[in-house]
């Protein structure tokens, strides 16, 4: 195969609990995962020479090509698995750069997936994301997709059941979040409480929406929302107007609600953009839904 293009889709976390800090610096997660319906679109074209070469619409997301994670997820392809050919890889980004969204992990999980297909490597996708956990903690299950449980340092995937069909509201404020430094601020011993995880499960496993949105919580909202009292405001405006519950995603500063009707969600979407600007604060507003691996 010559040339594949592909959708390389975002995740938010239902609920997410630190458990503790690792001696290796890395810390022990037990959260809920799912993919959403916002992605990213890549084209790969083979190349005669050896070359990896990276291309993208969005001039800022680049950076230093070593250290960009779909160059990396190429590289480690093809010394791995001795590919000779090079890559050209065209990247149109739409998810939120920085946005607690995986935004780059599932750039580079759709990398690896790609290159096993255009380079009939015929690499199970369990395989890959054993490979792939070196190069992100998120890759491994943006390789899997769906709804699963994440343990370890996200590496550990248990599959869930998908939840009930509902819109998403996904608002990203202009606001930049450093995940290293959110977990050097996050004091588990100052925690009050931890997500209900095992609850979650249940109420996934039951189909129950509201179960699940009830217990919607992430731990690092005790230090992002300190530091960033928008998120908050984004999170009021969302119940107010509609959703069932809302959320920060990841470290943030991704903030999603759960609406039942896709109207209600559209509506919130256009008051709460309008009631950014008038402050002069313009927020990427996405409204969209969860993504089921077997639709």
């Amino acid at each position: 195969m010559e040339k594949l293009k592909c959708k390389a889709r975002a995740k938010i976390n239902l609920a997410l609990d630190v458990c503790r800090r690792l001696e290796n610096g890395y810390h022990e997660v037990r959260m809920v995962m799912q993919t959403v319906d916002i992605y990213d679109e890549l084209e790969f074209q083979k190349r005669k020479d050896p070359d990896i070469i990276l291309s993208v619409n969005s001039r800022d997301y680049l950076g230093d090509l070593e250290n960009n994670l779909i160059f990396r997820a190429a590289k480690l392809m093809k010394q791995r698995y001795n590919i000779q050919h090079g890559v050209e890889i065209r990247l149109r980004k739409n998810i939120p750069v920085a946005a607690g969204m995986a935004g780059g992990s599932t750039d580079a999980a759709a990398t690896m997936l790609a290159m096993n297909e255009m380079y009939d490597l015929s690499l199970s996708r369990e395989q890959l994301m054993e490979q792939a956990v070196g190069l992100g903690a998120d890759i491994p299950f943006c390789i899997m997709g769906g709804t699963a449980l994440a343990e370890g340092i996200g590496e550990k995937l248990s599959p869930l059941p998908a939840p009930p069909s509902a819109t998403l509201l996904i608002v990203k404020p202009p606001i930049m979040v450093s995940t290293q430094w959110v977990y050097g601020q996050l004091r588990l011993d100052m925690l009050e409480r931890h997500p209900d995880i095992d609850g979650m499960i249940r109420a996934l496993e039951q189909e129950d929406l509201k179960g699940i949105a009830d217990r919607m919580e992430n731990v690092m909202e005790t230090v992002t929302e300190r530091e960033y009292p928008i998120i908050t405001d984004i999170k009021r405006m969302m119940m107010g107007n509609g959703a069932v519950n809302a959320l920060m995603s990841g470290s943030g500063p991704s903030i999603f609600g759960v609406y039942l009707e896709e109207d209600a969600a559209r509506a919130a979407a256009v008051y709460i953009d309008q009631t950014l600007r008038t402050k002069g604060i313009n927020a990427q507003v996405n409204v969209t839904g969860f993504h089921n691996m077997d639709s």
